[in-house]
């Protein structure tokens, strides 16, 4: 009988992000001890240790690039590959499980794909896509994606990637094959669009069509914008955008060796909040 493997994967593009893989590796560690794959660049081998200090972190170069949000969309795209695992869960690393997900690798036994809707959930109404001012950009949203050779339709999705789970198939790889191809698409538009993965991945979505459930937002609950959510059952996954840092979530990740890291972060790493590159 094979034995099905399972693990979770990360992205680590620079040392901005940095603090926050700390406390998303303790919250995955509270819940979990399945391997955790993080795909790493821009990143000082002298700090490898920090991250090590959780048992079965597997680190894994990640596409290399001078611009970290590039560096991070590319990684993206490769994660089909880098995953050695059955089962799949990716993770943003600025995210704190509540709880554990094992219902998420379950899933996988039916489904290539388990998803989370962006807040935002309608292409046509995408205006986060797009170079310009988002108040005047909301009648051009879809014919300028469309323009540019993106199969996007009027009932087309933005899902939010920083919660995905895939297993290992021939649908899921065909995906990440046209996600890598749409999102070439987006690099070499930037005249027109943002350098963001939403646009090619609800075009892969849309294209290759693969078995996938839509979970709620307790599964990818951006604090950021709680106020627009109505959710009754317990919150299992964390989206800390900022400026809500994972880190807050104390009772989670609270431990003697992340108040330490914490001390060292604040004088060593740099701020998080004053990324340059949240602004490209």
């Amino acid at each position: 009988m094979t034995i099905k493997t399972r693990g979770f994967i990360t992205i680590l593009t620079g040392l901005y992000s940095f603090q926050d893989c700390i406390h998303f590796l303790a919250a995955i560690r509270k819940f979990h001890q399945e391997p955790i794959i993080i795909l790493i660049d821009r990143v000082p081998k002298i700090l490898y240790p920090f991250l090590k200090v959780f048992k079965n972190v597997i680190l894994k170069p990640a596409p290399a690039d001078t611009n970290t949000v590039l560096a991070s969309r590319q990684a993206k795209l490769a994660l089909y590959n880098a995953s050695e695992f059955d089962k799949t869960i990716y993770l943003d690393s600025d995210i704190c499980l509540l709880s554990n997900i094992n219902d998420v690798f379950d899933y996988l036994d039916e489904y290539d794909f388990l998803l989370t809707e962006d807040v935002q959930p309608s292409i046509p109404k995408a205006t986060n896509l797009l170079r310009g001012k988002q108040q005047d950009m909301l009648p051009d949203v879809l014919p300028i994606l469309q323009s540019v050779g993106l199969p996007l339709q009027e009932d087309s999705v933005q899902y939010n990637g920083g919660f995905m789970a895939f297993r290992k198939t021939e649908t899921t790889k065909i995906f990440f094959d046209e996600f890598k191809r749409y999102f070439e698409i987006v690099k070499n538009n930037q005249d027109k669009l943002l350098l963001k993965d939403q646009g090619a991945f609800a075009s892969a979505i849309a294209s290759v069509k693969p078995k996938m459930k839509i979970l709620s937002p307790a599964y990818n609950y951006l604090s950021k914008w709680k106020d627009t959510y109505n959710i009754t059952e317990e919150i299992k996954v964390l989206h800390c955008t900022y400026p809500y840092r994972p880190q807050y979530a104390k009772n989670i990740t609270r431990s003697l060796y992340t108040r330490i890291f914490d001390r060292f972060a604040q004088v060593f790493l740099p701020n998080q909040v004053t990324n340059p590159w949240r602004t490209k």
